[in-house]
């Protein structure tokens, strides 16, 4: 389309909606006046068609315009041997792969182990381990009411209410201060459970919500305890659980509200005035649980182990991806500094310092080429080809601004001066490979494609980044391939 079209494209379009309002208020005071010679009654009619007309159209309207509530996106299914193919993928790109192999090898051994496992999961001082303690009498359970007493996973053999055995996971609370490792060791326990008893003792905040909702993506069944109901009247608990059923609607497969029992303690006032300090025990009573567990236990014993591995393998599926983005960045890292070093040493030899600031384009196009295959991006041999001119007329565009940081970082560094031109040409092109190799491996982890647009626009961002430490370690670099140019010429 011409531009001259494109410019009036817009007139065009106003005046055929001024055409289409005319013509739509011509009609209507044409009907309105045929509609006053109608009987009265047919009169009545006709409008009241008209009103359920308008009255439809702007509810479609509605319908089609109003905002989107976003889902929230499920957990992908993870597959077992596309999971170890990935574990294996990370082993080849030198990844501590040792817990995730662990993790597959627990799977398998609870799977052979044919134990009911249950995880009681919830924030710090909400009874987990009193509950625990009242599931599992005979178990040596430690307890305080002091919060954040359950510093690691433990396990406890329990009965249901049928007498079926089962394994109680107590595991360390969360939105403890410096509890993140802790956190996260009780978050993998929870989805190797079969069940998962998110206890809480009062209205969930927007943290335990947010947890109940990641716990609920894995599809696996989950009961939603409060705990030290005993504390609220009746009329009061019956309103809590009813908001904690709104809270859990289409996360936890019931509500139940019990007291755990344990001790607690408090300060009363004696006659005389001075303050005493009193423990004392709590009865539990925690019969609707262990009814609520009996009836999600009786579920088929393969649908539960087949809930729990799904769970387990999607969370594998998220702790590998953020694996292959450490180990790859790290290695994106060590590609771009080899091309930047390369591309210094090329540099050396240059004779008018910018004069084309990108002239090693079989460096750059290498580079883009090996970035590609580190991140597994398809990319041909045209799209690199045109990704190379694109950058090359970027940085030529900003050739002032590079040479003008490099020649400030020079004068930082005295040491890099006594060349003149050729450690300035030296340092630009090193300023350039790793703004490119940068904005590149950027570009290949966010897009998973080499998305042109926004590789450009990292470039120029990194181009004119003046930061002090890339900088320092870019110094480094020259002085370092200047240093060994030095020595070769005088040999």
């Amino acid at each position: 389309m011409s531009l001259r079209l494109r410019s009036l494209l817009p007139f065009l379009v106003l005046a055929l909606l001024l055409v289409l309002l005319l013509v739509a208020t011509e009609t209507t005071v044409a009907l309105a006046q045929r509609v006053a010679t109608l009987p009265l009654w047919l009169q009545w009619t006709v409008a009241a068609v008209l009103a359920l007309f308008v009255i439809a159209t702007l509810w479609l309207g509605w319908r089609l315009l109003r905002p989107r509530r976003r889902s929230r996106e499920p957990v992908p299914v993870a597959d077992r041997a596309h999971t170890e193919a990935r574990i294996q993928a990370l082993d080849a790109l030198g990844a501590d792969t040792e817990p995730l192999h662990g993790e597959v090898a627990e799977l398998d051994r609870r799977r052979a182990q044919a134990m009911l496992y249950v995880a009681v999961f919830g924030e710090i001082s909400s009874g987990k381990s009193s509950l625990v303690a009242a599931l599992a009498p005979q178990a040596a359970v430690e307890r305080d009411v002091v919060g954040g007493t359950t510093r690691r996973v433990s396990h406890h053999a329990g009965e249901l209410a049928d007498g079926q055995p089962m394994l109680l996971a107590d595991v360390p609370g969360s939105a403890e201060a410096g509890g993140e490792s802790a956190e996260a060791e009780a978050r993998d326990e929870a989805l190797r459970a079969h069940i998962v008893l998110y206890v809480c003792s009062g209205d969930l905040n927007r943290a335990q919500a947010k947890e109940l909702r990641w716990l609920a993506e894995f599809g696996k069944p989950l009961l939603l305890v409060l705990n030290k109901a005993d504390q609220w009247r009746p009329a009061e608990r019956a309103a809590l659980v009813e908001r904690l059923r709104q809270h859990g609607r289409s996360a936890a497969s019931e509500v139940v509200a019990v007291s755990a029992g344990g001790s607690e303690r408090y300060e009363r006032t004696l006659p005389d005035g001075r303050v005493e300090r009193v423990e004392r025990a709590r009865i539990a009573a925690i019969e609707p649980l262990r009814q609520a567990l009996s009836r999600l236990a009786r579920t088929d014993r393969d649908t539960l182990e087949t809930a729990r591995e799904r769970a387990v393998l999607g969370g594998l599926d998220q702790r590998i991806g953020e694996a292959e983005r450490v180990a790859r960045s790290g290695q994106a890292q060590e590609i771009t500094t080899r091309y930047t070093r390369r591309a210094a040493i090329g540099a050396l030899a240059a004779v008018v310092p910018g004069s084309d600031l990108i002239i090693q384009g079989a460096l750059a196009t290498a580079l883009t080429r090996e970035l590609a295959r580190l991140y597994a991006v398809p990319v041909s041999e045209l799209e690199i080809d045109a990704f190379v001119k694109r950058a090359r007329l970027t940085i030529r565009t900003s050739a002032s601004i590079v040479l003008a940081i490099a020649g400030n970082a020079l004068k930082a560094f005295p040491g890099l001066g006594t060349l003149g031109g050729g450690v300035l040409h030296a340092f630009a092109y090193a300023l350039i490979f790793d703004s490119l190799g940068k904005a590149l491996a950027a570009t290949f982890a966010d897009h998973h494609a080499l998305d042109q647009q926004a590789a450009e626009r990292r470039l120029k961002q990194l181009l004119a980044d003046r930061g002090g430490d890339r900088l320092k370690r870019l110094s480094a670099l020259t002085a370092e391939v200047v240093r060994e140019h030095d020595g070769e010429e005088r040999a």
